[in-house]
């Protein structure tokens, strides 16, 4: 990957990077405890979101809540470039305590409505990128320019009624709702008239992962929210469907670096 440029200011990362003959090594699933905003300028791909799948044209715009799984599928391997910004869903807080204008972000069912059209925003995500002044300008000048976007994408999805749902994401919306429960693959499987091969099969075509990894990920991301607000981690690991706390505590370690009881939970 040549990372063009990254950016760091007021909780809000930024960055802008190309990959000319993208192979699909190093792209795979993703879970963050924060908002996502994807923008999509060249390449031949398509972004799975939840089970979801989207064609990718430049001027393509996804976004993706705390939690949300995605992942890009390259279908060749042409010049892949992008525009990723990541915030925290309180971002707005101080003139939107209600939240209005992150309810494309919440206001929807898992892995629906992620996909917008904005082919004129390049300069924009340019402009957030290379701003080239103090940390105070550049958190206002993309504060206010993720503020105009989460509005018109709010704009673009008001009365829209999501699809019914393919057996791919009927799938991946099971396992959610399971995510907590003392489960198998197996179990997950028997739910669906599968086999547990055919049933992985399908969720890493739907997630880009395999259940296990998808299932841990998820467990992991809600820990963590848990201990942020004062749950104590071996309650947190329970909580979250790890039956065997040094399990969860191996998880915890590999995935975020530290140990769950840093947080003084």
């Amino acid at each position: 990957m040549d990372l063009l440029k990254e950016s760091e200011s007021g909780g809000l990362y930024i960055r802008h990077a190309i990959d000319e003959a993208p192979t699909g090594t190093g792209f795979d699933f993703h879970i963050h405890d924060r908002c996502e905003v994807f923008y999509f300028i060249s390449g031949n791909a398509r972004y799975l979101v939840e089970g979801s799948v989207y064609p990718l044209a430049r001027g393509s715009l996804l976004i993706m809540r705390p939690g949300e799984a995605h992942c890009i599928r390259f279908l060749s391997a042409e010049r892949y470039e992008r525009y990723a910004v990541n915030f925290p869903l309180s971002l707005f807080d101080s003139f939107d305590p209600e939240r209005r204008l992150m309810r494309p972000f919440t206001d929807r069912p898992l892995g629906k409505q992620n996909l917008y059209f904005f082919p004129d925003l390049e300069d924009t995500f340019r402009e957030m990128c290379y701003y080239e002044g103090d940390d105070y300008g550049r958190t206002l000048l993309m504060t206010t320019r993720l503020a105009d976007i989460t509005e018109m994408t709010g704009r673009q999805s008001s009365g829209k009624t999501p699809a019914e749902p393919t057996l791919p994401e009927q799938i991946v919306r099971y396992v959610n709702d399971m995510l907590y429960e003392e489960i198998t693959v197996g179990r997950l499987a028997e739910h669906f008239f599968l086999s547990a091969s055919q049933f992985s099969r399908l969720f890493r075509q739907a997630t880009g992962a395999s259940p296990w990894a998808y299932i841990t990920a998820k467990r992991l991301i809600r820990a963590r929210e848990l201990l942020h607000d004062g749950v104590s981690a071996k309650k947190a690991a329970e909580n979250c469907g790890f039956g065997d706390y040094s399990v969860f505590y191996k998880a915890y370690v590999k995935r975020y670096g530290e140990s769950p009881g840093s947080h003084g939970g």
